[in-house]
């Protein structure tokens, strides 16, 4: 299963037609497919895309070559996937950490 809050962020960030009644699934396939349009019609985009995202360059080269027979736009969107939830739990983790920091110690 994947994370609904990162797909939703994913599905911002790649400016993805979505309607109110998309079904996880739909978004996930929305996005499987524009990263597979990505590595058909504009790859160097692709490239800079994952860069931007921070997705490990060692990881998905890894992932590629452990599973050749599996769609890479699959595995892509996988890796994305698990990126943006690896940030949105930092990101929700700091906030708490923030929260419980006194208002004499923040700056």
């Amino acid at each position: 299963m994947h994370d609904p809050e990162a797909i939703r962020s994913l599905i911002q960030t790649f400016e993805l037609p979505v309607t109110t009644a998309s079904e996880t699934a739909e978004q996930y396939q929305s996005i499987v497919d524009h990263i597979n349009a990505l590595l058909q019609k504009d790859f160097t985009q692709l490239v800079s895309l994952l860069y931007r995202l921070d997705v490990s360059e060692a990881k998905l080269r890894a992932l590629l070559q452990q599973h050749p027979d599996t769609d890479a736009a699959i595995l892509i969107t996988d890796l994305v996937l698990e990126r943006q939830a690896q940030k949105i739990r930092s990101r929700r983790e700091n906030t708490r950490r923030d929260n419980d920091i006194s208002e004499d110690e923040k700056w």
